[in-house]
């Protein structure tokens, strides 16, 4: 395999494929244009990970010279990480978009969900997002996820059907033969669209160091102190207080993709650079998901009931 070496470090790196990154970036902002040519209010649905940003600079480069064209949601869990929501609020303001927040915390305090025992509100999220849909009459909303993610995702078409309380059935989703997408929804019901369906983590690091692209300082190595918890490196902080019998340590992490920060392990790494951060996943068995969300290993199919639930 062909090899370049980045400026910032001395390891040679695979070469990215242009075309196959061309491709995929076509691709993606293909279904952008579709789906806001034939939807009434499309929205994105932006976490400020990674994937939500690399979809943000599709959005941009899809409608360029425009302003985007839809809002931008994001559900709070009110355990976010601060440097994510800083770059939030940097990136919507450059932009002069529209943010729509849901409060998981708000909905707590009006009884509509209850603070889970384990601390993790991922899980609660779903009825503030339905909720903000219903809110804002949303009827197809964009999101980040991908097929190599989680096996519940790898089941995901492009366009995915929500019917009209938001639940996902995989029996009842639509062919997408020679990639025609069927967007047609009935009032209530409305749709997820995932552009980066057919991105790998290794593509989505690929582009954003071809297109240099911002993200939070979370996911290059810094010095944090964490506990060892089932396996994983978790921050400690006000959301994650240690348990009995844990040592909290400082130790050289990353995050390869951010959550809840109350479900969200980081990964041992000395990466600074994005060329790093492609080497390491060259060399790593585990999936981003698989490693590092703990809500993930709640059971086997913990993903997939929380999509048939609502969840995007």
């Amino acid at each position: 395999m062909p090899t370049s070496v980045d400026r910032d470090t001395p390891r040679a790196v695979p070469a990215v494929d242009v075309e196959h990154l061309a491709a995929l970036e076509a691709e993606a902002i293909f279904i952008l244009r579709e789906v806001v040519a034939e939807s009434e209010r499309p929205a994105l649905l932006f976490s400020g990970g990674k994937d939500s940003i690399v979809m943000l600079h599709l959005a941009q480069k899809a409608f360029a010279p425009a302003r985007i064209p839809f809002p931008l949601v994001h559900v709070d869990t009110g355990h976010n990480f601060t440097e994510v929501l800083e770059l939030r609020d940097k990136l919507t303001a450059e932009l002069e978009a529209q943010l729509i927040v849901g409060s998981v915390q708000e909905a707590i305090d009006s009884g509509l969900v209850a603070e889970p025992d384990s601390g993790m509100r991922n899980a609660i999220q779903t009825p503030v997002l339905l909720q903000t849909i219903e809110r804002h009459r949303l009827t197809a909303l964009f999101g980040g996820a991908r097929r190599d993610e989680e096996k519940a995702r790898a089941k995901e078409r492009v366009v995915s059907f929500r019917d009209d309380f938001g639940q996902w059935n995989p029996k009842s989703q639509r062919p997408e033969l020679w990639s025609l997408y069927n967007s047609r929804i009935r009032p209530g019901e409305s749709i997820r669209v995932f552009p980066l369906s057919n991105w790998t983590e290794l593509d989505i690091w690929h582009y954003i160091q071809r297109e240099d692209i911002e993200l939070p300082a979370l996911y290059y190595a810094h010095e944090r102190s964490v506990v060892n918890r089932d396996g994983m490196l978790f921050a400690v902080h006000e959301h994650l207080p240690v348990r009995p019998g844990e040592e909290p340590y400082i130790a050289q992490v990353r995050y390869r993709t951010i959550g809840d920060s109350s479900c969200t392990a980081a990964v041992g790494s000395g990466a600074t650079t994005a060329a790093d951060v492609i080497q390491e996943i060259l060399t790593t068995r585990l999936t981003e998901r698989g490693a590092t969300r703990g809500d993930d290993r709640v059971s086997d199919s913990a993903m997939e009931d929380r999509k048939r639930e609502g969840y995007f």
